[in-house]
């Protein structure tokens, strides 16, 4: 007898009848599980999620997208970047709608809220006020952006920058995963035609204002009383490419004092860049190395690796970053501070303490789509779901069923609240 996925552990023992809603709570629940199998082996629990962009797994994920809204009765659409929307009405540039939703993708052994949170919270939010009769007088969309990790290709927010014009097709189609295969070859295998991948103005131009709900990455509401918080900012942020130059030769014929190891020459970086975060009050990881030619047996003649660097400030940044100036960093990517419509956020915290919602205020060190939206000019705001462990891009992010149902509520009502409600 096959093996049914099961729930992602945190939920197994909770009661979806003790959340505040129990229908929003099953509907939660049976989507986590519906997932739960894919880019994962649900015979071993404590094991993360792998679901790169544009592999069986994302497609999978994908097509369980396109399902879910066909179900609801929403019509799907996928623009010239490759990122999916569902729109429950119909949208024109003249009359935008309101849109909402994140990702499905994630890094390698992820966690299970990264990203699918916000995509199944704001189908979970349609459908429960199509059951509660609510008729928006705007039309809401669902977006589940393209390869928002970066983990394949390494540049974060792929599919929002590429729709936006942040980032140039040509550049997005060549880039190549650590298999060689090029962005242009994965959509081919996708069945997406790469010659006409690019921005996409008419399709952005849908969005008159968007609210991306996301578990938070951090350890602000852990400790608190609170399920739910509204997004200030995002730090600046990006990540660096540093290249150390060796002599490849033959590991065992090579005197220890004639040897140009890159890999020995490179160890020191990660600890620059470590004290550099430090003085800066910012964050810096080396989170991936390359070394080649990649024999056991052969001194190591080339070493790439890769920084992500953030700063609450945009000279904290800078400062960080200029102290690994010797290195000769190559910017591969780069998000100046982005803070969230003020004018927005305040009406959404006004209809959120008028629901009964004590949501405080946070900025986010994490980068999301919903930066590069608001970069774009789209009114944008967020909303956080409390992680109990503090913990993300880990199997360890933790957000109890209860506080995601919370998250769906508050999310209903920045939905209604910006839709409004036909006469």
């Amino acid at each position: 007898m096959p093996t049914r996925p099961s729930l992602p552990a945190f939920w197994e023992a909770q009661d979806p009848g003790a959340t505040q809603d129990p229908v929003v709570a099953a509907d939660l629940a049976r989507m986590f599980a519906d997932i739960d199998a894919i880019g994962h082996d649900p015979d071993r629990p404590g094991t993360g999620y792998h679901r790169s962009a544009w592999t069986t797994q994302d497609l999978a994920l994908r097509d369980w997208f396109t399902r879910e809204a066909h179900a609801l009765d929403l019509e799907v659409g996928v623009d010239a970047a490759g990122n999916q929307w569902a729109w429950w009405g119909t949208a024109a540039a003249g009359t935008p709608g309101v849109t909402t939703g994140s990702h499905l993708d994630s890094v390698p052994d992820g966690g299970a809220f990264d990203g699918p949170l916000g995509v199944l919270s704001a189908l979970a939010a349609v459908r429960h006020m199509k059951a509660r009769g609510v008729a928006p007088r705007l039309p809401i969309g669902i977006l589940n952006a393209s390869d928002e990790e970066g983990a394949r290709f390494g540049i974060a927010c792929f599919g929002s920058r590429v729709l936006t014009g942040a980032l140039a097709a040509e550049v997005a189609l060549a880039r190549a995963d650590e298999g060689g295969t090029t962005l242009r070859e994965a959509l081919t295998r996708a069945g997406l035609d790469p010659d006409t991948y690019g921005p996409d103005p008419a399709a952005l131009a849908l969005s008159g204002t968007h609210v991306e709900l996301h578990v938070e990455q951090g350890y602000a509401l852990a400790d608190t009383a609170q399920a739910v918080a509204l997004g200030t900012h995002i730090w600046p942020h990006g990540r660096w490419r540093v290249d150390v130059e060796g002599v490849p030769d033959h590991a065992g014929t090579t005197p220890m004092d004639r040897r140009q190891d890159a890999l020995l020459a490179a160890l020191t970086f990660p600890s620059d860049a470590h004290a550099a975060a430090l003085a800066h009050d910012g964050r810096a990881t080396v989170g991936r190395m390359e070394v080649q030619p990649g024999g056991a047996n052969v001194i190591p003649g080339h070493v790439t690796m890769w920084v992500d660097a953030r700063a609450a400030t945009e000279q904290q940044l800078d400062a960080l970053v200029g102290d690994l100036a010797p290195w000769h960093p190559l910017q591969e990517s780069l998000t100046g501070s982005t803070p969230f419509d003020a004018d927005l956020r305040a009406r959404l915290g006004g209809a959120l303490v008028a629901a009964g919602f004590r949501a405080p205020e946070l900025g986010t060190a994490a980068g999301h789509d919903a930066g590069i939206l608001q970069n774009a000019g789209i009114p944008t705001a967020m909303l956080f779901v409390r992680n109990q462990t503090g913990s993300s891009h880990t199997p360890a992010e933790y957000a109890t069923l209860a506080d995601c149902v919370r998250g769906v509520e508050a999310l209903e009502v920045c939905l209604t609240e910006l839709a409004g409600r036909a006469s």
